[in-house]
């Protein structure tokens, strides 16, 4: 519900502070008062664009604030997603406007961006102008209607759920056939090169070891003699290291006796000794292992030379680069074998979920047309005494071939206000008067079926007087039980409904005109009523007529 709204610099507007209460208001005034600017105003809070040009002359910002309570519409997750503080009793939306272009949109003081305002707006004030008849004739618009008045909200939000799977399955089986159709391509390819890198028998380290032995392999004759040298220096005959030290250590051991430290020498001898007759024991075996052999040689470079091919061709530099290749052409290789099980499986999966989407929109389906037929024999009853007695009215719910996001439904609203003439699409048939009070009605039926936000009719009653007037003054009345209604008009009979009376009008300064606006009671109210039936002279007999349509409001 809007509590308040606050205009500072906008247009003709320089301070207007405006309270609003539950149930059916009206806001009149002559033609030009500034009716349609606090209605531009308001929209802007409610995040439509403007332009510089709204800030009034000389005024270097405009700011526009609406507050609102909104316990009554479950909003608090909307809050919480976009990381706002939420406030039932008091939610403000403002909006400044600089006369640079700048603009900012601020949330219970939280900078927001347009379209969060927007979409906050769009739930918690619907416009209702001439403008807005044009949705009468959009298909999603009257599927929306039926689907109030069906009170299918449970069925329809499963039908979304499964559709949302069906497509995600579809899709996913969609990019299945294709990667298949893809790998299929080029499945040859892939097993050649895997039997090719099978082949090789490829082992971790291996490069390695064989780069050691050719190294060995091509230098046999150069190790094996420098082996023999070392052998001989060590352990030869005539000067050989290791009997050469035998000896010294039988010369060092004969001082014992008379010389101490000749035992710790001694022992330090033996243990060089041990040493290098291991070391000359473990370089005669190795003297023996190396030989030259060619034909050995020859199948170690052509193993390097296939490894270092293989590692050329698929732009790597080591055997595990190569084996990690090998494995992801296995991997690619099993998923080319496993796609037509794949397929199979999502296909069966795919099917049970399109059943059970057909069997959801067909209950959708029903339900439509139930609350189809029974909003169609509704609104002529409503809309009827409104100047069109011979009004006929039909919704038609067509099937649709292939489930769609609302279902597998197309909804037509069927149309004639006259007894001869065949019924069209209310768009194709309709007058501008007759789609406003359709849209009227409508809006009157659906608010007994949801929390419609707060609604404000501009001007909808344009074209008709007397007793439509009067009956459409009614309607917004009853709506006004409902939720709240405010109602722009110049009809007095409508003016008269309302449980608050707002008068719109222009005061004249030496520098410039403003507009402003006031709520009206008692005889200025009376007064008012009077205007809006006699013109500009105000005559006894039109205040007493308008003392009797106040009357008839109480």
């Amino acid at each position: 519900m809007l509590k308040s709204l606050f205009i500072q610099n906008f247009v003709l507007i320089d301070n207007l502070d405006i309270r609003f209460g539950k149930g059916f208001s009206v806001m009149t005034g002559e033609t030009g008062a500034g009716k349609s600017i606090i209605l531009g105003a308001l929209s802007l809070v409610l995040g439509q664009r403007a332009d510089a040009k709204s800030i009034k002359d000389g005024s270097e910002k405009c700011v526009i604030e609406a507050v609102f309570d909104i316990s009554a519409y479950q909003l608090e997750s909307f809050f919480i997603e976009r990381d706002m503080e939420y406030d039932t009793d008091s939610c403000i939306l403002r909006r400044e406007l600089f006369a640079s272009g700048k603009s900012r949109a601020f949330v219970n003081d939280s900078p927001v961006s347009l379209s969060v305002m927007k979409e906050l707006g769009n739930r918690l004030i619907d416009i209702h102008s001439q403008h807005q008849n044009l949705l009468l004739g959009d298909n999603r618009f009257q599927l929306r209607v039926i689907d109030i008045m069906a009170e299918d909200e449970p069925e329809f939000s499963s039908y979304k759920r499964e559709y949302a799977r069906y497509r995600t399955l579809s899709k996913e089986l969609d990019d299945l056939r294709r990667k298949a159709a893809e790998s299929k391509r080029e499945e040859d390819y892939v097993r050649f090169q895997l039997k090719q890198l099978e082949e090789v028998n490829l082992r971790e380290g291996e490069q390695e070891e064989l780069e050691r032995e050719q190294e060995t392999l091509s230098h046999a004759e150069e190790i094996k003699s420098a082996l023999y040298k070392v052998t001989d220096l060590l352990d030869g005959e005539e000067q050989g290291v290791i009997s050469m030290l035998k000896e010294a250590r039988s010369a060092i051991g004969a001082l014992e006796r008379y010389f101490p430290k000749a035992r710790e020498l001694s022992e330090r001898m033996r243990s060089s000794y041990i040493d290098l007759s291991d070391v000359a024991s473990e370089i005669e075996i190795s003297r023996e292992d190396v030989e030259f052999n060619p034909q050995r040689l020859d199948w170690v470079n052509e193993r390097l030379n296939t490894l270092y091919a293989l590692q050329q061709k698929h732009r790597v530099s080591t055997v595990e680069e190569l084996i990690a290749i090998r494995d992801e052409f296995n991997e690619r290789l099993r998923d080319i074998d496993s796609y037509e099980e794949r397929i199979s499986t999502l296909e069966t999966e795919v099917e049970r979920v399109y059943k059970e989407l057909l069997r959801q929109a067909s209950e959708l389906r029903e339900r439509r047309r139930a609350a189809a037929d029974d909003m169609a024999v509704r609104l002529v009853e409503l809309v009827a005494p409104l100047g069109m007695p011979n009004v006929r009215f039909r919704v038609e719910v067509l099937p649709l071939e292939e489930p769609g996001n609302d279902g597998m439904d197309e909804i037509r609203f069927m149309f004639s206000a006259n007894k001869n003439a065949g019924m069209r699409p209310v768009a194709q048939a309709a007058s501008g008067g007759e789609i406003s009070r359709l849209m009227l009605c409508i809006k009157a039926m659906i608010a007994g079926f949801t929390a419609l936000p707060t609604l404000i009719f501009d001007e909808v009653d344009t074209g008709v007087s007397g007793d439509i007037a009067d009956k459409m003054g009614d309607i917004m009345r009853d709506l006004g039980t409902k939720m709240q209604v405010l109602a722009i008009t110049h009809l007095p009979q409508v003016a008269a409904k309302g449980q608050a009376h707002y008068f719109v009008y222009k005061e004249d300064t030496k520098e410039r005109t403003f507009t402003r606006i006031k709520r009206l009671e008692g005889e200025e109210r009376v007064r008012e009523i009077a205007r809006m039936l006699s013109g500009a002279s105000v005559t006894e007999a039109s205040l007493a007529n308008a003392r009797d349509l106040l009357g008839e409001k109480k």
